[in-house]
């Protein structure tokens, strides 16, 4: 197995880690130890990508198991914000159909022999839900920083800072599943022959 196959696999071994402390809410400082995850396996997603390219890497596996990697992730911590609160359930939903689709379509694919590797609006798609969740959990982290007398309580134009900070979450979430839905769109547009020949 090259290198950048096995970065893909680091990545989907350090979810559950992520989890663990994402939902660890009794641990001091689990945000952070949350968003520092969480930011080590988004740059995996990086450079395995880039020695792929560069040493000439690319194999069938990486395609399909690279975008299901990001999928486990980026689902996962999804998931963790509905169960804490922190993210609009509608918003993740969206989210997770879409990747259900794009899922349903490679395997179509697959199955025609044809294999469907990540365009512009599926990585514009993959860096907004990236950003968004890093965000989540930066501002979450100072929360709990006020929470363990790190940081005095404070408030961001006369509201509370944590109504303030999940709104913004809430905004950058809306953001990552709009490109969700329109890259979802592209990719059935583009391979709709391919679908439409299997059924």
């Amino acid at each position: 197995m090259n290198t950048p196959n096995k970065l893909t696999l680091l990545r989907i071994v350090m979810v559950p880690f992520f989890v663990g402390f994402l939902l660890a809410g009794q641990l001091p400082h689990h945000m952070l130890a949350a968003f520092v995850l969480f930011a080590a396996a988004s740059y995996t997603d990086h450079l395995d990508g880039k020695l792929a390219r560069r040493d000439h890497l690319i194999t069938t596996f990486g395609k399909f198991m690279d975008p299901l990697a990001d999928k486990i992730l980026v689902i996962s911590a999804l998931v963790c914000f509905v169960d804490l609160g922190l993210a609009n359930t509608w918003l993740v939903i969206l989210i997770i159909f879409r990747e259900f689709l794009v899922t349903s379509i490679r395997l179509v694919a697959a199955d025609s022999g044809v294999v469907v590797a990540a365009n512009n609006w599926g990585k514009a798609k993959t860096v907004s839900q990236i950003a968004a969740i890093l965000a989540v959990l930066l501002l979450q982290y100072v929360l709990e920083l006020v929470s363990l007398g790190v940081l005095p309580p404070f408030t961001v134009g006369g509201a509370e800072a944590s109504a303030v900070f999940l709104a913004i979450g809430n905004v950058l979430l809306a953001v990552a599943a709009l490109l969700a839905v329109v890259s979802g769109a592209v990719y059935l547009k583009q391979n709709w022959k391919i679908v439409a020949r299997e059924m």
